[in-house]
């Protein structure tokens, strides 16, 4: 009988609900004591690498101190993983690059724009030599957290292979706000994300259609332009199939993206009175907590695709953005743009849109060349299938 009664509770309403919502805890519970885990694994191989290179400096011990250190450790702790000798290598090395002047004075231009860091604002002594030693230790201390707040994996993997402390401070401050996997993280610099981020223009209105803090936080998310060479494009295409195969290879899409996109569909259907209309595809970014709406195009940008996006996302905010969200987020990838023109359309629209580039080969192979369409070619053949498709 028991039984019986456990079975019929099983299957109603209340109690599946109440154990969703235990699978959410306890899956919450699980990534924040892993967390925790990590920034304290971090922040041992920090003080290990810190306490070796110091004690070289002060006691002039060599080189030798590092294999020694790593037997000892492996002695006293033979349960514990990571005090290979190499390892130990790496965690002087984590310091050393952490600590260079070169490292904390790019640090200290880049630090304080983020509002994780708001210590670094924090009052010092009166005296110059006072505060300029409070100063220098606020920095440290603001580099040491933020190193703590990746994994070692990435570190050790990915990080360390950087050369430039400009890059390895970009890559470690959007790891961090963003929480991206190893492989993503290696993804983002094989395709070199920090590069196009820092010599390419990014053309959006975030400033002027979003808060300070959202719009700093969606001008991270958004790239200049988009690799998609992974879709092995070897002809001309139209619209509607370039989304297609973007569909079929949305993992590799998802990770030239970002992440925390999460794919919500593709030709999202949204309706206005007696009239539909179609969004290329929609997302939901976690960390921003937007729906963020992607329209393709195979031309050259026009201004009318603006106001079209500004027409969407007045439309997704008021039918299907959540009370909790922020403000829907507009990006138009097309073949080419021109800066000024899109700073022109964008200036009056009141919805943040991004407009970016992609780039679909690298290098055109031979056999093509002279033999693709021009941009108004391809323009013209999104319109016929606009036409004809809806």
């Amino acid at each position: 009988m028991k039984k019986s009664r456990g079975t019929s509770l099983a299957l109603t309403s209340d109690y599946k609900q109440f154990v969703t919502d235990l699978k959410s805890r306890i899956a919450s519970a699980r990534l924040s004591a892993g967390r925790h885990v990590n920034r304290e694994l971090v922040l041992l191989y920090w003080d290990i690498g810190q306490g070796i290179v110091e004690r070289q400096k002060t006691l002039g011990w060599g080189e030798s101190v590092v294999e020694l250190v790593a037997t000892d450790l492996k002695h006293a702790f033979p349960d514990m993983q990571g005090f290979s000798p190499q390892n130990v290598w790496r965690m002087r090395q984590l310091f050393l690059d952490h600590s260079s002047d070169e490292f904390l004075s790019q640090a200290v231009r880049e630090l304080p724009k983020s509002n994780k860091h708001q210590f670094l604002r924090q009052p010092v002594a009166d005296s110059p030599s006072d505060a300029g030693n409070r100063k220098s230790e606020v920095l440290s201390q603001a580099v040491r957290e933020l190193v703590a707040a990746v994994p070692w994996g990435h570190h050790a993997n990915a990080l360390a292979k950087l050369t430039a402390p400009a890059a390895r401070l970009w890559y470690l401050r959007a790891t961090a706000s963003f929480g991206w996997s190893r492989n993503v993280l290696l993804n983002q610099i094989k395709a070199g994300a920090y590069e196009r981020a820092v010599t390419e223009k990014k053309t959006h209105n975030f400033d002027l259609a979003l808060p300070e803090h959202f719009a700093e936080q969606a001008e991270e998310m958004l790239k200049s332009s988009y690799n998609l060479e992974f879709l092995g494009l070897q002809r001309a295409v139209r619209e509607r199939e370039l989304e297609d195969r973007l569909i079929s290879r949305l993992q590799a899409f998802l990770l030239e993206l970002g992440y925390g996109f999460c794919f919500v569909g593709r030709q999202h259907r949204l309706v206005l009175g007696k009239k539909e209309y179609f969004i290329d595809l929609l997302f939901y970014h976690r960390f921003l907590k937007a729906l963020v709406a992607f329209e393709l195009k195979l031309g050259p940008f026009e201004p009318e695709f603006a106001g079209k996006m500004d027409f969407y996302l007045n439309l997704l905010n008021d039918t299907e953005r959540a009370p909790s969200d922020q403000p829907s987020i507009g990006i138009i990838l097309c073949a080419e743009k021109d800066d000024v023109e899109v700073e022109y359309a964008l200036r009056t629209k009141a919805n943040p849109i991004g407009v970016a580039a992609y780039t679909l080969q690298s290098k055109l192979p031979g056999e093509l060349k002279g033999r693709l369409p021009t941009a108004k070619q391809l323009a013209d053949i999104v319109r016929l299938e606009m036409e004809g498709g809806r």
